[in-house]
């Protein structure tokens, strides 16, 4: 009966960003849980490797390339998966850039950039994917990540805390609406994991250094260690759990 709780066997499940770092983690992750996967990126060669990768483990995985902070992309998209592939029970909102300078230096360009990825890129396709659920009648599962920056703040990335911040709410409140029509709505709060967007971060020793003081775990963290937790509130384990922000930071936000 435990195992049936983590169980995705049947589930369709789209994953954004999921060309390459955390969200191809996330997919192999849900895959493996028994979910079929839709990986969506805006670089098709890019996603096609990424579907490759997954092949070799013996995982089929479908592609959605479009653009997540094009709002008519993403109603688009969901339309033709839903479609040609079934209704989406699972969307993992990952796509998600970081962009760094200093606040009072900070070209009006970057901090939309970020913006319109990290916080209305996550609208649109919490919306086109929810208002479908809510159409079915039968729930769903819809996974936002977040960020320790959902509750901290670091010197040069004001426009990814506050996206990040801004995410946190809007689980939050998409949780409020759409939890009477059985849609469990939560969030993944990664704290420092080895990326491609943490990559200059993880070859900085000094960073590092400071990084394994601060956190508790004394470490960088692993993608497969996200991976649980992704299954978790996918799964019909988590269907009384709802507006949750779920840290995964090896207790970086517990302590000082």
């Amino acid at each position: 009966m435990s195992r049936a709780l983590f169980d995705l066997t049947g589930r369709l499940a789209l994953v954004t960003g999921s060309s390459q770092g955390i969200g191809l983690a996330l997919a192999k992750g849900l895959a493996e849980a028994g979910a079929r996967v839709v990986l969506n990126g805006r670089d098709p060669a890019k996603l096609a490797a990424a579907a490759a990768t997954l092949a070799e483990a013996g995982i089929a995985a479908e592609q959605a390339p479009f653009d997540v902070t094009d709002p008519a992309a993403v109603e688009e998209a969901v339309g033709g998966i839903e479609a040609r592939l079934g209704p989406i029970g699972i969307l993992v909102a990952n796509a998600g850039v970081m962009r760094r300078a200093p606040s009072a230096e900070m070209p009006p360009a970057m901090w939309r950039e970020v913006l319109a990825t990290n916080l209305d890129g996550v609208f649109w396709c919490c919306q086109a994917v929810g208002k479908r659920m809510i159409a079915r009648g039968q729930g769903g599962k819809i996974v936002t990540i977040c960020s320790v920056m959902s509750e901290l703040g670091r010197p040069t990335i004001a426009p990814y805390a506050a996206s990040k911040g801004a995410l946190r709410m809007l689980t939050r409140t998409l949780c409020a609406e759409w939890a009477r029509h059985g849609i469990q709505v939560n969030g993944i709060a990664p704290g420092y994991f080895a990326t491609e967007l943490t990559s200059a971060l993880v070859e900085d020793p000094e960073f590092t250094a400071w990084l394994c003081r601060r956190v508790p775990a004394g470490r960088w963290g692993k993608l497969e260690e996200l991976v649980g937790a992704a299954v978790f509130l996918a799964s019909p384990a988590s269907d009384f759990v709802n507006g949750h922000l779920l840290y995964v930071d090896g207790g970086m936000t517990a302590a000082l």
